[in-house]
C-alpha cells in the first residue's frame, strides 16, 4: 500500500472506529509506529481534524466525515450481492435496510460501472435453502434484536431434541440475549440462560411464546461473538470410512468433525461430541461404508438402530 492509500484508510478507519492508537493502525497497515506518527501529522498539516487523547489514541472531531467514497466493480459487487442475501434472509424491517442501501449503492455508480456490476450480479448468485420454520424464525428476530439493543431479558418455551437426563424436552427459558448468529440455513439466538445458569445456543425455530421482559441485565463486557474455547464436546467418537466414500465424506463432512486421516484401510475421522445423539443420523447415513471404532457404547446402538431398520423390512 502506498502513502496515499495508507493515509486515505487511516481517515476511513478513525471515521469507523472513532478513536485507534497508533500501535494499533500500525498493526493494521502492516508499518511501524513511527510510520504512523508522521502519517498522523500529514494528516493534520494537510486539514484533516485528527486529535490526539491521551491512554485513548487518535480520533476525528466530531462531525468530520469524508464524502462519499467511489467503489471498484468488485467492491460494487459483493456489496450489492451482501444486501441481497440480507433482503433474502432477514425480516421485513432488515429487509427493506438493505434494500434501501443497495439502491444508493447503484446511485453513486458510473454508467460504465453499473454495467460491469449488473454482469457481474447476473453471473454469481448464493442458493439458501428453503425452511418451513423461516417465517416464525424471521417472526422473532425483531423482538430479539430490541432485546439485544436494549439489554432486556426474554421469556419463551424451547424445544430441545436431545433433553439431557431428567429434564424434559420443552421447559420455559428466562435468558440474557448477547448475539444473533446465521449458521447454515437457521438462525441462533447466544444468551446467558438463567435456567442452565451458562451460556447457551437456542436455535431460533424452535422458541416459541417469545417474550421480551422488562428485567434489564448488565452484559458481560468481555463477551465475544465466537465459539467458546470449552464448548462442552468432551465425548470423543472415532469412525473408520472405506476408500470408496472417503472423497464424498470430506465433501460432506460433520459439523463435529475435528481431524480426518489417510490410512490403508481407509479415512479415519475423529470427531468431538457433548453426546451421542448429535452424530448418529450422520453416521448412519453412510451405511455399510463406515465402521465406529470408538465408543462401544456407540456401537452398540448403531446395531440396536441396523435391527429396528431391518424389522421395517423382513417378510
Amino acid at each position: 500500500m502506498n502513502r496515499t492509500d495508507r493515509l486515505l484508510a487511516i481517515v476511513l478507519e478513525l471515521q469507523r472506529k472513532r478513536s485507534q492508537r497508533a500501535e494499533d493502525l500500525a498493526a493494521i497497515f502492516e508499518t511501524s509506529k513511527r510510520t504512523i506518527y508522521r502519517d498522523i501529522q500529514a494528516l493534520c498539516e494537510s486539514g484533516v481534524p485528527v486529535i490526539a487523547q491521551p491512554g485513548h489514541g487518535y480520533s476525528l472531531v466530531e462531525g468530520y466525515f469524508l464524502p462519499p467514497v467511489t467503489f471498484s466493480a468488485d467492491e460494487a459487487t459483493m456489496l450489492l450481492l451482501g444486501s441481497e442475501f440480507v433482503a433474502d434472509n432477514f425480516d421485513a424491517q432488515y429487509r427493506e435496510a438493505a434494500e434501501t442501501a443497495g439502491r444508493k449503492i447503484e446511485a453513486v455508480l458510473s454508467d460504465p460501472l453499473q454495467n460491469d456490476v449488473e454482469y457481474l450480479r447476473k453471473s454469481i448468485a448464493f442458493v439458501i435453502p428453503e425452511t418451513l420454520s423461516r417465517e416464525t424464525t424471521a417472526n422473532h428476530l425483531p423482538q430479539l434484536r430490541r432485546a439485544i439493543i436494549e439489554r432486556k431479558t426474554v421469556r419463551f418455551r424451547y424445544h430441545t431434541r436431545y433433553p439431557q437426563e431428567g429434564h424434559s424436552a420443552e421447559n420455559e427459558r428466562d435468558a440474557d440475549p448477547y448475539g444473533l448468529m446465521h449458521y447454515g440455513d437457521s438462525w441462533y439466538l447466544i444468551a446467558y440462560c438463567r435456567l442452565r445458569s451458562d451460556f447457551r445456543n437456542f436455535k431460533a425455530d424452535r422458541i416459541t411464546e417469545l417474550k421480551v421482559l422488562d428485567l434489564v441485565f448488565e452484559r458481560d463486557p468481555g463477551f465475544r461473538l465466537e465459539p467458546p474455547e470449552d464448548d462442552g464436546r468432551r465425548l470423543v467418537v472415532r469412525a473408520l470410512f472405506d476408500r470408496q466414500s472417503a472423497h464424498w465424506v470430506r465433501e460432506s463432512r460433520s459439523y463435529y468433525m475435528e481431524e480426518m486421516e489417510e490410512t490403508p484401510d481407509g479415512l479415519l475421522a475423529t470427531l468431538r461430541v457433548r453426546m451421542e445423539d448429535e452424530v448418529i443420523q450422520w453416521l448412519m447415513s453412510w451405511g455399510g461404508h463406515v465402521k465406529i471404532l470408538e465408543p462401544e457404547s456407540l456401537q452398540v446402538r448403531i446395531v440396536e438402530e441396523a435391527k429396528k431398520i431391518l424389522k421395517n423390512y423382513s417378510w
